[in-house]
């Protein structure tokens, strides 16, 4: 079975934490991440705490995760944290973001 034959919306949430900066700020290195996510063309929405993104497949998915990595590496880090989660449910179709959202606000009336 090969995983990337998958054509299902698959969404993540990541956040990528660069370690061992000289300051706590992180603008700069999340500014670098999400340009790699907003350049892909995958529908993304940034949150404060870290970045949702849908894709058709996961080899969409996890290229641009591993590019945002790599652009945080070339802002001026050593190490890269990344945590990833991931939703891959195949009994509907076209689960996007803003679906799941609907849902629940649907629900909360």
């Amino acid at each position: 079975m090969r995983i990337y034959e998958v054509n299902k919306m698959i969404t993540a949430d990541f956040a990528i934490v660069p370690v061992g900066t000289k300051n706590t700020e992180c603008k700069e290195y999340v500014t670098k991440a999400v340009r790699v996510v907003k350049d892909s063309g995958l529908n993304y929405q940034l949150t404060g705490m870290s970045t949702l993104i849908e894709a058709d497949n996961y080899k969409q998915l996890y290229d641009v995760i591993a590019k945002a990595q790599e652009a945080v590496f070339e802002v001026g880090t050593d190490r890269v944290y990344t945590i990833i989660k991931v939703d891959d449910r195949r009994d509907k179709e076209n689960r996007t973001l803003d679906a799941k959202v609907d849902d629940v606000q649907e629900l909360l009336k």
